[in-house]
Order: C-alpha cells, then sequence, then structure tokens
C-alpha cells in the first residue's frame, strides 16, 4: 500500500524485489542455455574462423549470465537489508503469460539469430527500437494495468527493464527519507553475501540508502536499460555478436553456429504439449536430470548461505559448493545440447530444463541440514559416477561432483563440531586428527634414542610419515613430502641438519633449543617444525598473514592456514607452476618443467591496510581451478615490496594465467588437471 505520502510499504518493495529476483534468475538461465548449444571448435563442424568467433561468442554471453547472477546477488541483498528473506524460487521454463509485464517472453531456446535478437529487445536501452526475435511473440497481449491503491502488493508495468529499476529505485529513496535509514534497513547485515564470499558486482553489502541506489543503477548501466552509448553493456555485447555473426553467414550461407536443442525441454510427458519437448532419450534424461538436480541443489545452498551470518566458514562453504556445482551443471548442459531428445521429436536435441523446486526458501541452520547437504552432495556424485560410457563432459562432470561431495562432507562435519577457538600456539601431538602434520594412514613406529650419551644422531620415531626425533629440549618434527630443499636447515644449523650423511641426519641437541626454533620458523615450507619440551612456547601464528611469491616458484605463506579445512602449520610452500606431484604443495617440479613467472608483480590498486591482519586464512584448493583464499592477506614480492592486501582471492595455480598471482581463467581453457 502506499499511503497519503506517496510512500510505498515494506511489503511492497519485497513483492518488487522479489520480481527483479525472478527477472535475473530468467535471464541467466535463458543465456546459459543459449551458450550450451554453442558448437565447439572445427571437430563440431565448424571452420577455424568460426571456431574462434564462436568460443568468443560463448565467453561473451556466459560472462553476461555472470553478470546477472551479481544483478541477483545485489536484488538479494538489498532485499535482506530490508528485513525480508530473499526469494530463490521462479516459475518453470516456458514463463505463463502475464508473469512478467509489457508481453515479455521468456523460454529455454538454442542460439540462433532469432533467440540472439530476442537477447538485444530484452536489454534494450529506453527508447530503442529494436524489434524482438521472430517466434517470441506473447500467445495474447497482456498489461498489467494501473493498480488500485491496496494493502496486498500489485506488480508494476513497465516497457524496459529500466523503467523496472528506475521505479523501484525511486520508491525505495522515498521509504528511506520516509522512515530513517536505520528503521528502512533493519536487516542484518551480516547475513548477506559480500566479496569474502564470492567475487562478484553485486555482492556488496547494503547498509544504507546510498548503497542499495547504486546497485541498482550498476545493473541498469551494466546490461537492462543502459545508453546506447554504454560501452560494455549487455545490449552492446549482443549487438556486436550479431554483426559479426551477419559477416560469418554471408561468407558462408550453411553456417550453424549452434546445434538444433530443443526449445523448453521437459523431462516429463507435457500436460500442455505444445511449444516444449519431451526428453525420451535415456542418455539425455539422465543428464538432464543430473543438471536439473545439481542446479537445484545450487539453489538451496546459496539461500543456505543468506541464513548463516558473517564471518563463517560455512557461509564460504555453501557459496562455494553451489559455484563448484554450477560448474558440473555447464558441462551436462553442453553434453545435453549434443545427444537427441527421441524419437517423437527427429533431428531435436535435448537441453538442460532448470527445473525449480516447489520450495526455495532457505533450509534451518544447523546439523540436520548440513546432513542434508552431505546426503545430497553424494547422491549426485554416485549418480554421476554410475552413467554408462561417459563421454569426456560427463567425466568431468562426474570429477567435479565427486570432489564437492568429499568437500561439503569435510565442511559440514567441521561445522557440527564445537568450534575451536583460535589457538595462540599448536600443542597438539603430530598424529591428532586435525593438528599440525596429521596423515591419513597408521603409524609406522620405530624406537627413538637420544644422541646425549652417543654423540651421534638419534633414530627418528615415524608417525604418519613424519620423522619426530627427539632432544633434551625439544621435539623436532621434518616432513619430507613438504621440503622444497630451501637449505636454510642445512646453512643456518649445520651441526643439527647434517647434510648427505647415510641414515639418522638430525641431531636436535647439538644447537641451543632457542636458536634451533628461530631456524625452523625459516623453513618456508613447514617441513621443519618443533614441539617444546622445556615449557617455552611452541611456534606461534604470526601477527601478520603473508604470502610472498618466489620467483618461478611457489607461493610462500605464513599464516594460521586451513587448507580444505584442516589446520596444518603456520608455514607451508604451495605449488602454482602446475606441475607438482604433490599438489597443492610444492615439490620442485617447477625446476624440472622450466617454470618461468617474476616473482615481483606489479602493486596493484588494492593495497588499504587491513583492520585485522592476522587470523585464519583459509585456502582451498578447487578442483582443477585457482586456490580460494578466504581471510587477512598481503600478498607480497619476492622481495617483500607490497602487491596486494585482501581478505578474499583466487591465485593462480595453472602457471599460465595473464594476470599472476591471480587466476584468470586460463585454466579452463588449457585443461588444467590439478589430480
Amino acid at each position: 500500500m502506499i499511503d497519503a505520502t506517496g510512500v510505498s510499504s515494506r511489503e511492497q518493495l519485497l513483492h518488487a524485489l522479489y520480481e527483479a529476483a525472478e527477472l535475473e534468475h530468467n535471464l541467466m538461465c535463458t543465456y546459459l542455455y543459449a551458450a550450451f548449444s554453442l558448437r565447439s571448435g572445427e571437430g563440431e563442424g565448424l571452420t577455424r574462423d568460426e571456431a574462434v568467433a564462436v568460443a568468443r561468442w560463448r565467453a561473451a554471453i556466459v560472462g553476461v549470465a555472470i553478470e546477472e547472477m551479481g544483478h541477483l546477488t545485489a536484488v538479494w541483498n538489498i532485499t535482506s537489508a530490508l528485513g525480508g528473506s530473499p526469494r530463490f524460487g521462479r516459475g518453470n521454463f516456458p514463463l505463463d503469460p502475464g508473469a512478467l509485464p509489457a508481453g515479455v517472453v521468456v523460454k529455454l531456446a538454442p542460439f540462433n539469430a532469432a533467440v540472439l535478437q530476442h537477447f538485444i529487445h530484452l536489454e534494450r536501452p529506453d527508447g530503442s527500437t529494436e524489434p524482438d526475435g521472430e517466434g517470441f511473440a506473447p500467445e495474447f497481449q497482456f498489461r498489467r494495468g494501473k493498480a488500485a491503491n491496496r494493502l496486498t502488493p500489485m506488480g508494476m508495468d513497465y516497457d524496459t527493464v529500466g523503467i523496472f529499476y528506475a521505479t523501484l529505485a525511486d520508491r525505495l529513496d522515498k521509504f528511506v527519507a520516509h522512515h530513517g535509514e536505520a528503521a528502512a534497513f533493519c536487516g542484518d547485515a551480516a547475513l548477506q553475501i559480500s566479496p569474502t564470499e564470492i567475487d562478484l558486482m553485486g555482492a556488496k553489502p547494503v547498509i544504507c540508502a546510498k548503497t542499495a541506489i547504486a546497485a541498482l543503477t550498476a545493473i541498469v548501466q551494466q546490461g537492462e536499460g543502459a545508453p546506447t552509448s554504454s560501452l560494455g553493456s549487455h545490449f552492446q555485447k549482443f549487438i556486436a555478436i550479431r554483426e559479426e555473426m551477419q559477416t560469418l553467414q554471408r561468407a558462408n550461407p550453411s553456417f550453424k553456429p549452434a546445434f538444433p536443442a530443443a526449445t523448453n525441454p521437459v523431462q516429463r510427458t507435457p500436460t500442455r504439449p505444445a511449444g516444449r519437448v519431451w526428453i525420451e532419450n535415456e542418455d539425455a534424461a539422465v543428464t538432464v536430470d543430473l543438471a536439473n538436480s545439481g542446479y537445484m541443489l545450487m539453489l538451496r545452498l546459496i539461500a543456505y548461505a543468506y541464513a548463516v551470518p558473517r564471518p563463517s566458514a560455512e557461509k564460504s562453504l555453501a557459496v562455494d559448493l553451489s559455484l563448484g556445482i554450477m560448474r558440473a551443471v555447464a558441462h551436462l548442459g553442453e553434453r545435453a545440447a549434443r545427444l537427441p531428445a527421441g524419437p517423437s521429436n527427429p533431428g531435436c536435441n535435448a537441453g538442460v530444463s532448470f527445473v525449480v523446486l516447489r520450495d526455495s526458501a532457505p533450509l534451518p541452520r544447523g546439523p540436520s541440514s548440513r546432513r542434508y547437504f552431505s546426503e545430497r552432495l553424494r547422491e549426485l556424485a554416485d549418480g554421476a559416477a554410475r552413467v554408462a560410457n561417459p563421454d569426456a563432459r560427463m567425466t568431468s562432470a562426474a570429477r567435479l561432483l565427486a570432489d564437492l561431495a568429499q568437500r561439503g562432507e569435510r565442511g559440514f562435519a567441521a561445522a557440527n563440531a564445537a568450534p575451536p577457538a583460535t589457538p595462540a600456539q599448536v600443542t597438539a601431538p603430530a598424529a591428532a586428527p586435525g593438528a599440525i602434520g596429521a596423515r591419513n594412514g597408521a603409524a609406522a613406529a620405530v624406537t627413538a634414542s637420544s644422541s646425549s650419551a652417543t654423540g651421534t644422531p638419534p633414530t627418528p620415531l615415524v608417525v604418519d610419515g613424519i620423522d619426530e626425533i627427539e632432544g633434551a629440549k625439544l621435539t623436532l618434527l621434518y616432513d619430507g613430502e613438504k621440503c622444497i630443499h630451501a637449505r636454510h636447515c642445512v646453512t643456518g644449523a649445520p651441526k643439527v641438519f647434517l647434510a648427505n650423511v647415510k641414515g639418522p641426519w638430525i641431531d636436535p641437541d647439538a644447537m641451543d633449543a632457542e636458536l634451533l626454533a628461530g631456524v625452523a620458523h625459516v623453513c618456508p615450507s613447514g617441513a621443519i617444525r618443533y614441539r617444546r619440551k622445556d615449557g617455552r612456547p611452541d611456534e606461534l601464528a604470526p601477527p601478520v598473514n603473508l604470502v610472498a611469491i618466489r620467483e618461478a616458484g611457489p607461493y610462500a605463506v605464513r599464516a594460521d592456514i586451513r587448507l580444505d579445512g584442516q589446520a596444518v602449520g603456520f608455514r607451508a610452500t604451495l605449488c602454482r607452476c602446475g606441475a607438482s606431484k604433490n599438489k597443492p604443495y610444492c615439490d620442485g617440479s617447477h625446476h624440472d618443467v622450466k617454470f618461468a613467472a617474476s616473482g615481483e608483480p606489479p602493486t596493484g590498486a588494492q593495497t588499504e591496510m587491513l583492520a585485522q591482519r592476522d587470523g585464519p586464512l583459509a585456502i582451498d584448493p578447487q578442483l582443477d581451478g585457482p586456490l580460494q583464499i578466504r581471510g587477512n592477506l598481503e600478498i607480497t614480492a619476492g622481495t617483500g615490496r607490497m602487491v596486494a592486501r585482501v581478505t578474499s582471492a583466487k591465485l593462480c595455480r595453472c602457471g599460465a594465467s595473464s594476470t599472476k598471482p591471480f587466476c584468470d581463467g586460463t585454466h579452463a581453457r588449457i585443461g588444467f588437471r590439478s589430480t
């Protein structure tokens, strides 16, 4: 209801934001569907020039879809800021007439000239005369009309998306002016998704009118309703694809950039067959079933992330798992577009239908939801593993889902455990679960002897592959698998670490314990650690979290490191050349492959001092992808110069990024494998 002063109610604003969420969500799915249908390379019937162009179109369309995800996140954050629960659901495709105003037609269709024109029409700025694509005429012309002033919120009419957002921004501005910012934005800001969880334009917390209006304005400027001169807008990107496609079609009239994927595929016999394609082929049906199930779980995980306040490893876990599932869905979507739909539709291929749940409301935070997510992830992984005669895309999807199932089980199990206090020091034995140096497998115990009486290095006790060497005042721990032979030990304490000898080679009592602890601290890989026996403190977490970029070598990390959710100590060297056989750790393979990468990248724009410089640093290696970093971190050149200060980043570990140390997506193009 709009009161006498012309101010919308909170309920009306939430209703409009729910429509905005559905709109962005629908557009994202239609763009992805078209991108999945595009052919790939000369092996799928394209000439070399056509293959290069189509690959560029795919990247552009997927990029637009990702930006729509950013718009959707911005809408969700505004909704949460106003005290509402974000809208994660939508209508199934094709949308019934009237679900959106002004005769807007939204349906799934493979890439072609008409679909591209439809995209241009949807993204057109106010005043544009771009027509809709052929075949996208509405069943009937529908106008919502002017709603009476009721308590029940009613949808508004609009001709372009830009007009819709301009009206929404105006109503929001008046609402804030009337109620004041504190009352208007009464939602818990910690529930919103932020750059800590995801790198998207829209993932900025909304805390006031300025940030809310800026988010809505950015949506308009980036895509829908952008001015015709706005370079880089969705409208302009689609115009550029149309121009290039017309040039290629003039050169080759038989040019077909996409497979004949179904228009509005469905998994069951449709109650309204017109305009829908029933997927009967079993291979296609299994593929679409997996893709739809993954997509629905992705929605559940994102919704759950909005129920978990920040800072929380569980919130980041839910977002990471949802993004990983979307990568698997992309492989499955491309596979479906290449498989026949079935005998009822000859010459027509299948396609992922993006079926939504009956209800996508957030599951309650707690053990029951964690059990549900773990079970469902395992079901998806097992389903993918059972597929007979998988092709490369199905194999890639299965690998991703198997990895996500393992990560989910670990992460949600950790969330169920009582949250541990941040330790000031590490005193747990090496073999304890989750402790520094803990490994899988049984301990192989060898009786240790002291060097004090014999003058020779003692025989180590081997526990889970880690040598424990007893001294009078401390126990040295040596993990040979992590050693990168930086030689700080043999040069800083040559009487303790005896180079080039046979048999036991470490004598902890050959040097003052305090000085020996200092030598251990400079071991960059964390291969050398210790446990004090004289009442002195064990190694402390560093006061500043650092990642140093070594010239043509690994990342040297100093922090309270949580690798894949496990505490692994305060020092580690992680592979960035992509060739290590002990990923994510460095094993020296950068020398073998002659890895060439500067240890002195330029200082970037993110150099503002962090409010906090220490604390746990979460490092989650993405399957076949980068190192996802979350936590307070200063990235430095090998000489110590500041490169960036961040709380979230993706660091390249395929060795091929053009924006090192940061990931630029090259790992996907070169087929990087992390396992």
